[in-house]
Parts: structure tokens; C-alpha cells; sequence
């Protein structure tokens, strides 16, 4: 094996800082980490404009920006007559080829392991995929090669179940869990993350790939739920019972995290090169912003009018906006996507702005966003608006919103109807911050500070150079200095190749979800506070 990365899915240095330092009050919580912090080489990650999980993680594994892949959020939407549509997005959305597809075509043989949108996997493919976020139901179909998943059924322990998270309190698609659900919570990743070690040192043992990568979501998962637990800023001595022992969980989760980096290293061995990295980093959320309800006040939005039924009651409660499409122009269709997409209308139904219209139109609803305001001190409460060429240039920009929102507190939005605009939340919460991690150690890897930053993209293009292939020219990605020794670069110069594919990378077709299946993956995406 010459290269091991893993994906550490929400991990941020505000955090892993703490726990891999002599000074931590329980002593050092992750010492082989600290090791790593010792002896290789680091540097913040900078994420994708919107630092969401499909986004960012697909950009690392295409070297591509969102603007050109094409994946923007969880949920794909479709609007068609009076309605939108949604469908879960996955490989087969993908629109720039994969590390993994061309690793494939250049000889060299690999093994991902949990990345979400792997499913189904490329058709090229040489070497393991077992894929990330899909229905248990869905693994040994989307599972390469085929009979790989009757080999992992004979290990001692394995558990699809546990490995795809089927967590009991998804079916409530609740957002706030009570103490001991989220106590439960906490308790079920632990096991749950061992799925996956044991899958991928079961091939590290018996298959010896070029590349191995594994991505541990539990951190994420972690921070979503337990975040008052977890961050340092809020972690006291006068905690109660509760906390301390919530506390002392999440420090056994990164524990045994620790132990996995570290057997995962010692057995990879000394001559390969190890990168570890995460989709985005983390940080604190203390309000509420609804902005369906704010463009509403500015006459943007228009909420349907709905009788007093069960019906139309679900209907509100559902996780979409209940919006009258006749007469709203502008909305936005789900938290993650903080973005505000506007009706253009296409001359069919008449609803939407006229084309000629879009510019004015957009330059006016920014200047009312700008004035979302803290009343109190007169603070802009979206702390960045940014039209989409400006974030998401490339061939796939049609797909996304036209304006991306940034709140002052890093949060995602809400599209509940319901006052005031904005709220204090009733608990602070844990949320995506764009900047994650990203650890270099191993042969050639410099030994001490690295570069301020690098981007997400750059990663692709340092597992390709590691494996020794070119890097492809429409990369966006590149080789930041102060990460390979200048010796190592002058024996193993990095090499620009052809252009990656396209159209002939893609995924294999795949059987779809059942409805069923997607509303579980929906209520898993509401737990964390993707939806609502």
C-alpha cells in the first residue's frame, strides 16, 4: 500500500486541539493524534463555499468545486406545475469523475470505505467500495466487488444495521433529542464506528490496496447532538451529573477514535503516507433564522392557504415549505441548502419573475436581506450574500441557488412559518464552520508547520500525486507548498495529466430508494438538523 486517508467527517482543530494536548483536564485524550500533530505536518481546511456534507465531501473526491460537480445538497429538487419535487442525490448526480474512478484507469487498485454518494459505485472500478449513506437494505447491492459483502458477513461482529446507522430515534424525525435519547445516541456510535475499522483493517490485512480510505462520520454525528459536551469553550467544572457523564462518553468516542488511527498507521507501516482530513469544521449556533418567513414579510413568499384538515396540518408540518408558487418569486427550499433560489418564469404557467427582470430583481432582494438586522445592535444578521457566479462558476451553476446566504454564527436557516425572523436558540448548538483539518505525516511529508491553509480540492490532488499519477489538468486542486519535503518533490516531481472524464465516469446504474427508505435517509438528515 502506498497511501492512507481518513476522512474524518465535522472534525475541527478548535476541538482535536484540546484533546490531542498535555493540558486537557483528563490528560491527553488522543495521544497518537499528538503524535501526529509531532511529528507531521498541518494546516486549517478551507471548505466548500457552503460547508455542507455532499458539497464538500464530493469535492475531495473529485478535485472539483461544486459549480463543476454538480452536488449541492442533500436533496435534489424539481419544480413541475404547482409543486416541487425532491429526490435524494447520489453518484449517479456526480458530474466530474472520482478519485476512485481514476485510480481505476491509471493500474492502481483502491478501497473507500464509507464516503457518502459512492452508491452505486463507479462501473471502472478496481478494488472495494463499501458505500456511506445508504439504507442497510442498499449495501450489498452497491457493495464492489459483489461477493466482498459475503466476505464481510463472516467477520466476527459485523452488523449491517449498525454499519449503514439505523438509529431507532430516526423514525421520530425529531431534532432535539431528550437526555436519554441523546445519551443512547452518543452510546450508539461508538459500536458503530467499529463497523467500519474492522472493514477496513480486515483489507488492510488481506487485500493491500494502493489507496485505502475510510471515512469515520461519528464526529460529525457527535457534534450535531452533543455539541454542549464536546466543545471546550463550554465544557466547566461545575457541570451536573449528567454532563459529566455525557462528557466522559464523547472522551471514550475519541478515544477509541485514537486507537483506531492508531492501529489503522502501525498497520499500514512506516514507507506509506498517511493524510487525515475533514468535510468542514464545527462550531457554535446560538439562533434561529427563518428566512422563508422574512422573505414573506418582504412579499417574496407566498404560504399556500390550507383548510383546517389532518391533511393540510401534515402538510405544514412536512420537512418542505407549504408555498403558494403562483405568487412567490423567491424561497428557500431546505436549511442545508442556505440558499435562495428565484422563480424565473420559462413562459409556460406565468408564475415567476419575467427573464429581463432577474438582475434588477436580484440586486433589490439582496439590499432587503441586507436588512435582516439584530435590533439591538443593529448587526447584519446575514454576515455574507453572494450571487452564484460569483460561488459556484462552472458548468453545473444552473442547478444552484442564486443567492448563498452566510449567518453571523456560521447556522443554517429555517424555512418554518413562524415569528419572529429571528430567535435565540432555546440551547446552544453545534454547526458547520468552513474551516476543517487537514494532518500530512509519513516519507517525504515535512515535519513541522505547513501551509496557513490549503482547499478542500487540494486533497484529490495530493492522493493522486501520492499514488504517483499526474494530476488531471482541469483540477482544481493543487499541491500546496510545505507539504511533501522539497526532496521528496524533486524525486517524484508532480506531474499535470490529461483531463479528467466526464460523461464516461459514470456511477453504474443502481437500483432506486423506496419511498420508504428515502424518508428514513430524511428523517437521519432531520436528526441533525439538515431539515426540518
Amino acid at each position: 500500500m502506498r497511501t492512507l486517508f481518513i476522512g474524518l467527517d465535522g472534525a475541527t482543530f478548535t476541538v482535536l486541539d484540546k484533546l490531542a494536548s498535555h493540558d486537557g483536564r483528563e490528560g491527553v485524550v488522543m495521544p497518537f493524534l499528538s503524535g501526529i500533530y509531532r511529528e507531521g505536518t498541518r494546516c486549517k481546511l478551507l471548505s466548500t463555499p457552503n460547508p455542507l456534507t455532499p458539497p464538500a465531501w464530493v469535492s475531495l473526491m473529485t478535485g472539483r468545486s461544486p459549480g463543476h460537480h454538480g452536488v449541492f445538497d442533500f436533496i435534489r429538487a424539481e419544480e413541475r406545475m404547482d409543486d416541487v419535487f425532491f429526490t435524494l442525490y447520489d453518484a449517479r448526480d456526480i458530474r466530474t469523475e472520482t478519485i476512485w474512478s481514476i485510480a481505476s484507469r491509471c493500474g492502481r487498485s483502491v478501497a473507500a470505505l464509507n464516503f457518502p454518494f459512492t452508491a452505486p459505485p463507479p462501473e471502472n472500478l478496481n478494488g472495494f467500495i463499501v458505500p456511506g449513506f445508504v439504507p442497510w437494505r442498499h449495501l450489498r447491492r452497491n457493495t464492489r466487488p459483489g461477493e466482498f459483502y459475503e466476505r464481510l458477513k463472516g467477520l466476527p461482529g459485523f452488523n449491517p444495521r449498525e454499519l449503514a446507522w439505523d438509529f431507532e430515534n430516526e423514525k421520530q424525525a425529531i431534532q432535539l433529542l431528550s437526555d436519554e435519547d441523546r445519551e443512547r445516541w452518543v452510546r450508539y456510535h461508538l459500536p458503530r464506528e467499529k463497523q467500519w475499522f474492522m472493514i477496513a483493517e480486515y483489507i488492510l490485512q488481506h487485500e493491500d490496496p494502493d489507496l485505502l480510505a475510510v471515512m469515520f462520520d461519528g464526529v460529525d454525528k457527535l457534534q450535531h447532538q452533543a455539541w454542549a459536551f464536546i466543545d471546550p469553550d463550554r465544557v466547566d467544572g461545575e457541570a451536573d451529573v449528567y454532563h459529566r457523564r455525557m462528557h466522559g462518553l464523547c472522551m471514550d468516542y475519541f478515544r477509541q477514535l485514537d486507537q483506531f488511527l492508531e492501529q489503522l498507521v502501525t498497520q499500514a507501516g512506516p514507507e506509506v503516507q498517511v493524510f487525515l482530513a475533514s468535510d468542514h469544521g464545527f462550531t457554535s449556533t446560538y439562533e434561529v433564522v427563518r428566512i422563508n418567513a422574512y422573505l414573506h414579510e418582504k412579499g417574496y413568499l407566498h404560504w399556500k392557504e390550507t383548510e383546517r384538515t389532518e391533511e393540510a396540518f401534515r402538510r405544514e408540518q412536512s420537512m418542505f415549505a407549504n408555498l403558494d408558487w403562483s405568487r412567490t418569486t423567491a424561497y428557500c427550499r431546505t436549511p442545508s441548502s442556505n440558499g435562495i433560489y428565484i422563480r424565473v418564469s420559462d413562459g409556460e404557467d406565468g408564475t415567476g419573475i419575467r427573464p429581463e427582470d432577474y438582475e434588477t430583481f436580484r440586486e433589490q432582494l439582496i439590499r432587503d436581506l441586507e436588512e435582516l438586522r439584530d435590533p439591538a445592535t443593529d448587526e447584519r444578521i446575514l454576515s455574507g450574500i453572494y450571487n452564484r457566479e460569483d460561488v459556484f462558476a462552472g458548468a453545473a451553476m444552473e442547478d444552484a441557488p442564486d443567492l448563498l446566504l452566510t449567518l453571523r454564527d456560521c447556522g443554517f436557516v429555517s424555512i418554518k412559518n413562524k415569528k419572529p425572523f429571528v430567535e435565540e436558540r432555546p440551547e446552544i448548538a453545534g454547526t458547520h464552520h468552513p474551516e476543517g483539518v487537514f494532518f500530512a505525516m509519513g516519507p517525504g511529508i515535512v515535519n513541522g508547520a505547513g501551509p496557513q491553509s490549503m482547499r478542500i480540492m487540494d486533497v484529490a490532488s495530493i492522493l493522486l500525486y501520492s499514488l504517483g499519477i499526474a494530476v488531471p489538468e482541469d483540477f482544481e486542486g493543487e499541491i500546496p507548498e510545505g507539504i511533501f519535503s522539497p526532496e521528496h518533490l524533486a524525486h517524484n516531481p508532480v506531474l499535470i495529466g490529461g483531463a479528467s472524464l466526464t460523461e464516461d465516469n459514470r456511477a453504474a446504474d443502481g437500483e432506486e430508494m423506496s419511498r420508504e427508505e428515502e424518508d428514513a435517509i430524511k428523517a437521519q438528515l432531520k436528526l441533525l438538523g439538515y431539515l426540518e
